[in-house]
């Protein structure tokens, strides 16, 4: 089976815990688009929910799909986040960033009382650091910061879209660092905040409460141990 297919599996059954008059935020990337997918067939079918998005892409595709929406104004407090991962270790730590949302998504999770995270078989890693780990920077003095995280051994890669540097919703640049194993992210994580200009990193050490893994058709429900 596709991973694609296994991407789906995974978000629909996120989509499905969601109940009805719960205030949702919404996930970014393309394994969060499934799970906002159903939930639009969901609200058409009479499921009463509101949608918080983190970026201005699921905020486009939740209005196409018919998804009524709120921003921070009208809620601080949500029930659940659905989104996706590029990596979850077995203390459901994560990164995420490869889809560039990764500072909205992080506001958005911590404002929520549960984040269920659904992802493919090919994210569940023993450790963190396969993945590049994006670091979201102020454009000004990038170039300052990249220096100071190559000190950590890794070497920062400016993330391009269409032959310019990525800018984010936040008008910030994004690094993608390869570390190649993040052992402690929990500690990786503090160093990283130091550096002045990191705006945020794509590290949720300790956010998950909940990942729908999918292989094959079946999902495995993991569950952080608090």
């Amino acid at each position: 089976m596709s991973r694609e297919r296994e991407k789906q599996v995974a978000a629909e059954a996120a989509a499905d815990l969601v109940q009805d008059g719960m205030t949702v935020g919404l996930g970014t990337g393309s394994t969060a688009e499934f799970a906002l997918r159903r939930l639009g067939e969901r609200v058409r079918q009479g499921l009463r929910m509101r949608g918080l998005p983190s970026s201005r892409r699921s905020e486009a595709l939740a209005r196409e799909l018919g998804i009524p929406l709120v921003d921070f104004s009208q809620a601080t407090a949500l029930d659940m986040t659905l989104d996706g991962a590029d990596e979850f270790d077995p203390q459901l730590n994560l990164i995420k960033g490869g889809g560039g949302a990764l500072f909205r998504e992080k506001i958005v999770a911590a404002a929520s009382r549960r984040l269920v995270i659904f992802a493919d078989a090919s994210k569940r890693v023993t450790c963190l650091g396969q993945f590049p780990l994006p670091v979201e920077v102020n454009p000004f003095g990038w170039q300052v910061v990249a220096e100071k995280l190559s000190r950590l051994g890794t070497r920062p890669a400016l993330r391009q879209a269409q032959g310019r540097p990525f800018v984010t919703d936040n008008q910030g640049y994004i690094l993608d660092c390869p570390f190649g194993s993040i052992p402690h992210p929990d500690a990786l994580e503090r160093e990283l905040a130091a550096i002045t200009g990191v705006v945020e990193t794509g590290l949720f050490v300790g956010m998950a409460d909940t990942v729908l893994v999918a292989e094959g058709e079946r999902v495995e429900t993991l569950s952080r141990r608090k």
